[in-house]
């Protein structure tokens, strides 16, 4: 397979409305309604597209408390959201968040599918299993699945999906008037799926768009999330908070994914961003203290708790050690609760130490725009990174990357000046998946042909 002569690098936007931490709603120049707002995401999607990010992403889930952060206690839902951003950009990819925990193959296909043609190639969908237990019983369940349960399920449900999005070939649909031949019946292909978890028939009563296929991410951090994202994942979503772990996990998962047969250049890993910018580094890590010293523990212990199905750690000693958490169900986000009490032990940190640690987003990102530009070429460089996925709520936080960052790694040739291509696809360096019916067809001919 032909590698691209040089790597580029990649941004991709998290629209969050009043933010997925409890403080950026908080901001003056935020609209309090951001989350419910249709035009508050077409315009930031459309500032994003003007500088030339790969893609904007939606995040969801389906199950929320009190004391949930606030873009989540009242938001749109994603599919939805990016039809009517699809409409009003032309370039920008568009990505959402569905599980597979509590959906089913032949809705998500068809969801996704719809949402590639609106935009004409630009969709991806990001594959999650819920982390939270309490969705089971928004969906009829008294029991959330399992963790290895959830991840079995997901890897079969994506090859339904994908299987379903063949349904019909590139060609078949000839629309010949003069003979009256709308669909030629042999290039239809029924699935048939019966498997452990799903019994799909199909065909999908939709085509593929022109990049064949929307791109499949994921975010999974445990071994099985991991193992998943290694199997099926033109990108993820990583977790990475410093540079030694980056750089771990890109390495891990591009050699789980080698060791199925996949070339690793084709999984883009994409970090979270959260940069904390100004004039100077001085000046940038003035106003990276002060937000951290403006924190609410309360609030940063509830984010420590989403991991453990928000377990209550308020009640516990906050300079006393992280508690023994042995009797509490890892049934959630298990990959990022293992971290924390991995890091907690292996550290010995008190509960109000890991709160501030894992409570909120830890960023190495903090200085001049020259500075950050510098850190995201070093993480690209030394292999923690394909690209980033900036974290955007403040108005006034993604002009600044917008406006001084994104110009600073556009000319050290890291980032685009212009796309070179109009679907998400072309903006990763991916290729456009060879329909399965078609590429059996061609290799049956080739034999033949010997």
């Amino acid at each position: 397979m032909v590698e691209q002569a040089k790597r580029q690098l990649h941004l991709g936007a998290i629209l969050e409305g009043v933010g997925a931490d409890h403080h950026s709603w908080q901001d003056p120049d935020l609209p309090s309604d951001a989350s419910i707002d249709i035009n508050w995401y077409i315009e930031h999607a459309r500032l994003a597209e003007q500088a030339k990010f790969d893609l904007v992403f939606i995040v969801d889930s389906p199950y929320i408390t009190p004391d949930t952060a606030p873009h989540f206690l009242n938001r749109l839902e994603p599919l939805t959201l990016l039809s009517a951003v699809a409409a009003t950009t032309s370039h920008i990819g568009l990505v959402g968040t569905l599980t597979t925990s509590y959906w089913e193959p032949y809705n998500v296909a068809r969801q996704f599918g719809s949402l590639d043609q609106i935009s004409r190639g630009r969709a991806g969908w990001n594959v999650v299993t819920t982390g939270l237990e309490g969705a089971a019983r928004n969906y009829g369940r008294e029991e959330h699945f399992d963790h290895k349960v959830r991840y079995a399920r997901a890897r079969e449900f994506v090859d339904v999906v994908q299987g379903l999005w063949d349904s019909y070939e590139d060609d078949a649909f000839p629309r010949d008037r003069a003979t009256g031949t709308f669909l030629d019946k042999s290039k239809q292909h029924r699935l048939d799926h019966k498997g452990a978890h799903f019994s799909v028939a199909g065909p999908l009563a939709l085509s593929r768009s022109k990049q064949g296929q929307p791109v499949i991410f994921q975010a999974g951090d445990s071994s099985e999330g991991r193992n998943l994202g290694a199997a099926i994942a033109e990108g993820t979503f990583a977790a990475s908070q410093d540079f030694e772990a980056g750089r771990a996990y890109y390495a891990d998962l591009k050699a789980r994914a080698a060791a199925l047969g996949r070339n690793p250049d084709l999984i883009k890993v994409l970090p979270g961003l959260v940069p904390t910018i100004a004039e100077t580094d001085e000046e940038a890590q003035a106003i990276a203290a002060a937000a951290q010293g403006a924190l609410d523990i309360g609030k940063l212990l509830t984010q420590v708790g989403r991991a453990f199905n928000y377990h209550d750690f308020s009640v516990y000693d906050l300079d006393a050690p992280f508690p023994d958490l042995s009797g509490v169900t890892l049934n959630s986000y298990k990959g990022q609760a293992e971290r924390i009490i991995r890091v907690a032990a292996e550290e010995k940190l008190t509960l109000r130490q890991a709160a501030y640690r894992f409570g909120q987003w830890k960023s190495d990102f903090v200085g001049s725009p020259e500075t950050i530009a510098a850190e995201i070429e070093r993480w690209f460089v030394g292999r923690a990174a394909d690209g980033f996925i900036l974290r955007v709520t403040r108005p006034g936080d993604f002009a600044l990357f917008r406006e001084r960052v994104v110009p600073i790694l556009q000319e050290r040739g890291l980032f685009r000046t212009d796309y070179e291509g109009d679907t998400l696809r072309s903006h990763l360096g991916l290729p456009v998946p060879e329909n399965r019916h078609s590429e059996a067809a061609r290799q049956t001919q080739a034999i033949a042909a010997e």
